[in-house]
């Protein structure tokens, strides 16, 4: 299974693009794994014709790690061939795009995109994992 994280804009924080390219690194040893910078959103459906799409939305599914890592098992064991988490900018996703997602929410609070991006990578890494009973989650 392909799994991509793209993200519109270019990120500036120097920490929190290292951290992303440190847990980006680690994914790509349990799936073939991209980090993909858009310039919008909009088009991410033409970008990555017959994957899944997964959009960071605060109205989205709210679920726990181990969840997650259920979900993820699901898409593979299914036989979903890419999944895209897409991470909007500062004005969020396209209410167009969202339609055509699956809707997941990180967390109730409010972070600026770019953490977003780092804490979605985070439980992405986690979510492998704990798929392949690794002790990092405990």
């Amino acid at each position: 299974m392909k799994l991509r994280v793209a993200y519109v804009g270019r990120p500036r924080s120097r920490a929190l693009n290292q951290a992303a390219a440190d847990y980006a690194a680690r994914i790509a040893h349990f799936c073939d794994f991209a980090l993909r910078e858009l310039r919008e959103a909009g088009g991410a459906r033409v970008k990555f014709p017959g994957a899944l799409l997964v959009a960071l939305d605060p109205a989205g599914r709210e679920i726990d790690s181990a969840a997650f890592a259920g979900r993820i098992q699901q898409w593979r064991d299914s036989g979903v061939r890419e999944v895209v988490f897409l991470v909007g900018g500062a004005e969020g996703l396209p209410g167009k795009l969202r339609a055509d997602c699956e809707l997941l929410s990180l967390s109730r609070l409010t972070m600026p995109h770019e953490l977003a991006r780092v804490v979605l990578l985070e439980q992405i890494y986690r979510a492998f994992t704990i798929l392949h009973h690794h002790p990092y989650p405990k």
